[in-house]
């Protein structure tokens, strides 16, 4: 199983990044997908989270709105679209795959940076 972040980096206040995960090893459509972030000195959070059907959405209170979850089950890709970025959303950004309680993988995290 793999699941593989895009590179993130550097970006201005109020700038946008879009980050991917590539995924193999598991079938990508069964599995709800989300997106995780970890700051310095802080716990892991939910940031996004999407059905396996991509029908259904769900996104912590601090990005709603700023930011948008997608998926492409022909590609086993998971997206996570960020714009107006704030020094707040630094952070290792963390892909996760989550098939009910019993399976679920995680990426190996790309750091964002939120800087001017």
């Amino acid at each position: 199983v793999q699941l593989v972040e895009s590179v993130g980096g550097v970006v201005q206040p109020w700038g946008s990044l879009k980050l991917s995960c590539a995924t193999s090893g598991f079938t990508f459509s069964g599995y709800a997908m989300s997106w995780y972030r970890q700051a310095p000195g802080k716990e892991r959070e939910l940031v996004a989270g999407i059905a396996p059907a991509g029908g259904h959405t769900n996104y912590a209170d601090s990005v709603k709105v700023r930011f948008t979850i997608s998926r492409d089950n022909a590609k086993n890709t998971v997206y996570l679209q960020m714009n107006s970025l704030k020094l707040e959303d630094t952070a290792v950004y963390y892909c996760y795959a989550g098939f009910g309680l019993a399976l679920h993988y995680w990426g190996q995290g790309t750091q964002v940076t939120v800087s001017s």
